[in-house]
């Protein structure tokens, strides 16, 4: 999934620095609205990740489900993306003891662009916040976008639906990518409504991924939480999923991207649609 990336999946504060006057360079700030008006890296444009974001839609009652590629196309377009452009995507860093939410969703825009067929797509380590603590200059000024050009090349396989899952329990390893709390049954999020997880699913939580800082671990560190909860075998399948597809992501990107897994699907209607469907598997602390 990585051989056509010629951009790392993670770019620093400093190599944005130092390539800011690329042609072909598309930064795009997914904070909310309010936020980036106060300030923004220099030619970043404010697509945010909300409630009204194009980069998701409610399908069947579910909710953070990849958009139609007609419409998804028109907001790469948009985006001012071009075939050869290398587009890094700047995120809002959530305070503790605030869940990463806002990281996750980074991660889910970049999946989102990787399925539609942009090969070089990174995501800014650390964020907008750390451009800011290297006291890098920012603005106010929102840059006049042209147009891209872009033919849409969806990746069919990339997504998986409820059924698939079925079939596959026992035969993939199906990754839960939520709290252990929540994998556990100790807490039941809303979005599901019931405890626990999908039969046969092994918990290795979205978390775990950054540092306080809201940086990733160490490449070192995150293949050996990897390969812990799944194992070696970089061929075998995989399947992520989480609460409705916001944590999972951020795993997708990390197993694909970063550590050379080659066969990750995502299971787009995640516990929401499986918990309306299908039972779920709960333990307690002592069983």
């Amino acid at each position: 999934m990585t051989e056509t990336r010629t951009i790392a999946p993670l770019i620093s504060v400093d190599w944005l620095k130092n390539n800011l006057a690329l042609d072909n360079l598309v930064i795009i700030d997914v904070r909310e609205e309010k936020d980036y008006a106060q300030g923004h890296i220099e030619n970043a444009i404010n697509i945010p990740f909300d409630d009204e974001s194009p980069w998701t839609v409610s399908r069947g009652g579910l909710t953070l489900e990849v958009p139609e590629p007609a419409a998804l196309a028109k907001t790469i377009e948009s985006a001012g993306i071009n075939e050869d452009s290398f587009v890094v995507i700047i995120s809002a860093i959530p305070v503790p003891p605030n869940p990463p939410y806002p990281l996750a969703d980074a991660a889910r825009v970049a999946d989102t662009l990787i399925y539609a067929g942009v090969k070089n797509v990174t995501l800014l380590d650390g964020g907008y916040p750390k451009w800011i603590s290297a006291g890098l200059p920012v603005t106010k000024t929102i840059p006049q976008v042209k147009k891209g050009t872009f033919k849409i090349g969806p990746n069919e396989e990339m997504f998986v639906q409820r059924n698939y899952v079925e079939q596959h329990i026992g035969k993939s390893v199906i990754i839960d990518a939520r709290t252990a709390d929540v994998y556990f049954g100790v807490t039941i999020e809303e979005c599901a409504g019931k405890a626990g997880h999908i039969p046969s699913a092994r918990s290795l939580p979205a978390p775990w991924i950054w540092n306080k800082d809201g940086t990733y671990k160490e490449k070192q560190l995150l293949e050996s939480m990897a390969s812990g909860v799944i194992g070696e075998d970089k061929n075998q399948e995989i399947i992520v999923y989480c609460g409705v597809g916001g944590f999972a992501s951020a795993w997708w990107y990390v197993l694909t991207q970063i550590l050379g897994y080659e066969n990750v699907k995502f299971y787009d209607g995640s516990a929401q649609d499986w918990a309306r469907n299908n039972p779920m598997v709960a333990y307690s602390w002592t069983s």
